[in-house]
């Protein structure tokens, strides 16, 4: 509406200037910015982040240099009782069942009449053997260690001869006892690495009193008692006993007679592991000392709950927390 004067009450809109596109974002030729910023400007920010992250880099670098120098390449930092792992050795055992489709299985299932069955467990405890126990990786000058020899010399590790093995539970007799149709099965019982752990074996009566007290079984006890009187001074006394045993009494009344055999005593059943292998020094190709235990006529089509257990004044079985012994279940179909 116009006035008296003739002039319009209404205003012109004000021109407002065109909003850059993102082709001027990328490139601003009136301002000369790429992306927002000058050349001076991207190399002044260019320069202090060259700055920055080089002296970051060199303060890690620093620290972690600086922390090395904490640390023994030769040895853990903390070993014994002040390390994570303590010192009471964990026990271990082999065949394992196939942890890609249990991880947290510990059930040795034999079908007697499968041959792939029982060739799995043969397979593996033949997998285990060449990957750590060969004489290619033991060395080309193993050091061959006995009882009452010189044991002065740790630095070198003690040569762990498996063609030794008896052969009740050797590859070449039925598989390991996994042969089709045996039903025999071998179950290798070893102790855990735990650097510097010296053991102390039970190797005279007054500590088999205290081995009774912790659960040694009765006849193991009976068999160092004979040999401690037939010779109080025997080296072989300065052993690390092992002991296998149904869990339950139903699992003592199926899991039959045992025999068990060590690689050092090729012709002779021998229940324990020779304490002449330790202390474990982080000697070049260690090999961790194992006993074999062969079950000669488990119960069959009845799942069997097994406890191994390694015996010495400094090792204490405590199955809740997995320390001195090892739990798994035998099945035979």
């Amino acid at each position: 509406m116009a006035d008296g004067k003739g002039k319009s009450n209404h205003y012109s809109p004000v021109k407002q200037e065109q909003k850059q596109g993102f082709a001027a974002f990328i490139w601003n030729g009136s301002t000369k910015e790429f992306l927002g910023r000058t050349a001076g400007s991207w190399f002044k920010i260019t320069v202090f982040y060259i700055f920055f992250f080089a002296g970051l880099a060199a303060f890690f670098g620093l620290m972690l240099y600086i922390f090395m120098l904490t640390l023994n390449p030769a040895q853990p930092k903390w070993v014994g009782k002040d390390g994570l792992i303590g010192g009471n050795p964990g026990v271990g055992f082999r065949p394992m069942p196939d942890q890609n489709k249990n991880v947290e299985s510990t059930l040795i299932w034999i079908n007697r009449n499968e041959e792939k069955n029982n060739s799995f467990w043969a397979k593996e405890l033949t997998g285990f053997f060449n990957k750590f126990y060969n004489k290619t990786e033991q060395g080309e000058n193993p050091v061959n260690c006995a009882y009452g020899g010189d044991s002065s010399n740790i630095k070198q590790a003690c040569f762990l001869d498996i063609s030794n093995m008896n052969k009740a539970c050797s590859k070449e007799n039925f598989n390991y006892g996994y042969e089709q149709g045996e039903g025999t099965p071998c179950v290798l019982v070893k102790l855990n690495k735990i650097y510097n752990w010296i053991p102390e074996p039970y190797n005279n009566s007054k500590d088999l009193e205290e081995a009774r007290k912790r659960g040694m079984p009765g006849e193991l006890i009976q068999n160092i008692e004979n040999m401690i009187k037939k010779n109080s001074n025997d080296p072989v006394l300065n052993t690390i006993w092992v002991s296998c045993e149904g869990e339950n009494p139903a699992d003592r009344e199926n899991i039959g007679p045992l025999q068990y055999y060590a690689p050092a005593f090729k012709n002779s059943e021998f229940q324990g592991i020779p304490a002449y292998y330790f202390p474990f020094m982080k000697q070049d190709r260690y090999k961790a000392p194992f006993v074999f235990v062969k079950f000669m006529k488990p119960q069959y089509n009845v799942l069997i709950q097994i406890e191994c257990k390694a015996w010495a004044k400094n090792i204490v079985p405590n199955r809740q927390d997995r320390l001195g012994s090892v739990h798994f279940e035998l099945m035979i179909d």
